[in-house]
This record gives C-alpha cells, sequence and structure tokens, in this order.
C-alpha cells in the first residue's frame, strides 16, 4: 500500500504562496516610507507587530481614536462582476469616515484578509484598493493579515476587515454635546450606495436587470471625505459630524446629537441620486429607503448658521453642503417633514 504523505498545502494552503504575497506587500510598504516624510525604517510592514513613531506630531493633549469595519455583501458583487481593484477603497472609507467623525487625523491602517483559497493576482488587486485609500486619506499601511481558510470559505470566496487609529488633540474633539439649540445640520453629498444596504441592492439585482448606465454605481468605491473634514476642524467651523452608514440618515444624526435636543429634518431638501431613484421604484417604502441607505447624502456636519458660507468653500465642486435641517429643544426627538424626492 502506497504510503501517503500528509502537508499543509495538500489540506489547502499554501504558505509559500503567502510568503509571496507578504514580499510584495512589504516592497510597496518601503516605496511608501521612502515617500513619506518623517518615516523611519521600523515603519516598514513585515514585523510580528507595527510601529508608527508619533514622536513629531507635535499634537497637544493627544487622544488616539480607534475604529474597525468591513464592507459587508458589496463583497459578493466584486466577486460576481470580477473587480477588486476598488473594494479596498471602500474597506478605507469605512474606517477613516468613522475617525473623522471625532475630529481626529487618520494615522495608520490595518487589514485582514480570509479567502478560501489564496489568488496572488485578485489579492494584489484588492491591496492596490486599500493602498489607495490610504494615500487619499492621508494614512499609512502600517500592517495586517491575510489567512488562508480552505473549508471554511469557498474556492473564490474573501472577506475584509479593517483596522484605523487616529489622533486628535484633547480641545478639538468633536463631541455631541458641544450641539446647541438652533444649530443647522448639513449635508454632504454622497458619490453613490458606498458600502451598506448591499443584501438588500443584491436582492433586488436577483430579479431585476440595472441599466447600463447605472452599472458602474454599483461598485464605486465609497467617499473618502478626511481633506475636507479636517479643515473645517483645524478651523473649528463645525461642533459635531456623523458619517451616513448602517442605519440611514436620522439613525447616525441621532447619536451626534445631546438627549435633550431634537433633530429637524426637511427631506424634500435631500438631493437624492439616480442609483437611489432606481432602486427605490423595486417596491422599497420611503422609510426603508431611509434606514438601510444613505439615500445621496454620506456625511452630516452640524454648525452654527454664521459658519455655513465658510464650510461650503472647503468642498470641492459636487461635494459641497446644503443645509437639510436644524437642532431644537422640541418635545419630539426626531421630527421629519415633507417627503424625499425621487
Amino acid at each position: 500500500m502506497k504510503n501517503i504523505v500528509n502537508s499543509y498545502k495538500k489540506s489547502g494552503v499554501n504558505i509559500s504562496l503567502a510568503n509571496k504575497l507578504v514580499k510584495h506587500i512589504t516592497n510597496l510598504s518601503k516605496k511608501d516610507v521612502k515617500k513619506t516624510k518623517g518615516s523611519t525604517k521600523q515603519d516598514v510592514i513585515g514585523g510580528f507587530g507595527s510601529l508608527f513613531d508619533i514622536c513629531n506630531l507635535k499634537i497637544k493633549d493627544p487622544v488616539l481614536v480607534s475604529c474597525t469595519d468591513g464592507v459587508g455583501t458589496k463583497i459578493d458583487l466584486a466577486n460576481k462582476f470580477k473587480k477588486f481593484d476598488t473594494i479596498g477603497i471602500d474597506l478605507v472609507a469605512m474606517c477613516v469616515n468613522d475617525l473623522i467623525v471625532q475630529g481626529a487625523k487618520p494615522l495608520f491602517f490595518l487589514d485582514y484578509i480570509a479567502v478560501g483559497k489564496l489568488e496572488l493576482s485578485k489579492t494584489k488587486k484588492i491591496l492596490q484598493g486599500i493602498f489607495k485609500g490610504c494615500k487619499i486619506s492621508n494614512c499609512k499601511l502600517i500592517g495586517g493579515e491575510t489567512a488562508e481558510m480552505p473549508g471554511i470559505y469557498s474556492k473564490n470566496k474573501f472577506d475584509l476587515a479593517g483596522f484605523s487609529v487616529g489622533i486628535v488633540s484633547k480641545k478639538k474633539i468633536l463631541d455631541k454635546y458641544n450641539v446647541k439649540n438652533n444649530d443647522v445640520v448639513l449635508a454632504i453629498p454622497s458619490n453613490g450606495i458606498h458600502s451598506n444596504g448591499y443584501s438588500l441592492v443584491r436582492s433586488i439585482l436577483k430579479k431585476n436587470k440595472i441599466p447600463n448606465n447605472l452599472k458602474n454605481e454599483i461598485l464605486r468605491p465609497t467617499k473618502i471625505y478626511v481633506s475636507e473634514i479636517l479643515k473645517l476642524t483645524d478651523n473649528n467651523l463645525i461642533k459635531a459630524a456623523a458619517h451616513i452608514t448602517g442605519g440611514g440618515l436620522v439613525e447616525n444624526l441621532l447619536r451626534s446629537i445631546p438627549k435633550n435636543l431634537s433633530l429637524n429634518i426637511n427631506l424634500s431638501k435631500i438631493k437624492t441620486l439616480k442609483i437611489f431613484k432606481w432602486l427605490k421604484r423595486k417596491n422599497i417604502s420611503d422609510q426603508e429607503m431611509l434606514r438601510t441607505f444613505n439615500c445621496g447624502v454620506g456625511f452630516c456636519l452640524i454648525a452654527d448658521s454664521k459658519n455655513i458660507s465658510k464650510i461650503k468653500r472647503m468642498f470641492p465642486r459636487g461635494y459641497t453642503p446644503y443645509e437639510i435641517g436644524y437642532i431644537s429643544n422640541d418635545k419630539n426627538k426626531v421630527n421629519l417633514s415633507k417627503s424625499l424626492r425621487w
């Protein structure tokens, strides 16, 4: 009887291929370090833990802010359309857009990629997007983990998680207790679906063919708001903010105002995008649209009305904030007026 030699590779885990990926990431990291002012040789990926030197940041009373997130079932559509170079941007965006809600400047990012079978080309494309997202948000990819798990994920399936840390001066923290009666609520446009509501999107796509002019909207990467929001915090122009993700506009805004104040939103002022109008026509109620999708609002600001014109000047064309509501001390916690425009 032939003696069968067992190995990790035969069980489905290819360490040699994983090492090639680590080498690829390390080389990209070294190039990034050379381009980054103040970087040191300790910043390069490859150790058991990742190091980041904060000595030269010159921030008074620094506070670290951390967050983690993923991109949900948008991954399934990336697989379906075989487009992997932008899903990493989504991953970074979902984390750093949460950091800036508290006024924190993103410092570094780590990723976790879990696969059933490691495909080098596919994983390199995912990492390409992660590096691009870090570049847009002016932070560094300093570490991560790629796990090959046969039997847990089917052959072409994968999952992503991101972890980001930022820093803010204690006096610059955006806090809901800064919000006062009569402050205004400003909406910053999204660039599409971002990374929420994709279980419903996928369900609709199974039964409906999407128009050709909207196909690119399905995997459009989430807008990263870091540059604009940090300009506002540097100039003390906003009191609080909200990243409009799972739960939609109302639930996320409520996290950014004190319990004794009320949120008032004029829904007719929201500039809905074409992709949401198409989804709405698939028998989805207004309430469900508001809870599931951003409906065209990717981020919100709460500010004193005297700062509106200054705030608008901080944004590029296409993303200028506009007024959709105000804060009051009414008895009702939420007051929604009129309806979304479809």
